[in-house]
This record gives C-alpha cells, structure tokens and sequence, in this order.
C-alpha cells in the first residue's frame, strides 16, 4: 500500500503519462484485455475437450448437460475472438 504521497505522485506520474503519451497507455491497456482473452480461449478449449470424457463417464445426466456446455464454450470462444 502506498502512503498518501507516494499515490499521489504515481497518480501526477500517470496523469501527465496518459496526457503526453496516449498510445502507449492505450498498449499497455491492451495487454490485459489480450491476456483475458486468451486466457478465455484456453478455458473454452478445456471445456470442448472434457465433454466427451463427461459423457462416457456420466451417463445420461452428462449427455443431457454436455449441449449447455458446448453452447457455453462458443459463446466464450466467440467473445474472445471478438476482443481480439
């Protein structure tokens, strides 16, 4: 935690940062929203691949529950691709 000097001057710092450089702060805002999004897309890959282990060892509930979650995993991968 900083003290209340320190954040304000890290807050005059980026002040003047995003006044005298805007596309590197807009880089550097990028970046989470890019590792967000892989990061969607890695979890939407899991969820694809553990259907089938879902189905074969869950029966009929799993069956039943497997289209919810395909569905859920193209929406995810559909959203990931578009923040791309």
């Amino acid at each position: 935690m900083l003290s209340k000097e320190d954040q304000r001057r890290f807050d005059e710092i980026t002040h003047q940062l995003r006044m005298t450089d805007p596309e590197f702060v807009a880089r550097l805002g990028d970046r989470g929203r890019l590792r967000r999004a892989r990061l969607i897309l890695v979890l939407t890959f899991v969820l694809w691949a553990t259907v089938p282990a879902l189905v074969v060892l869950g029966g009929w509930l799993a069956v039943a529950i497997a289209p919810a979650v395909l569905v859920a995993a193209t929406l995810l991968m559909w959203q990931a691709r578009r923040n791309r």
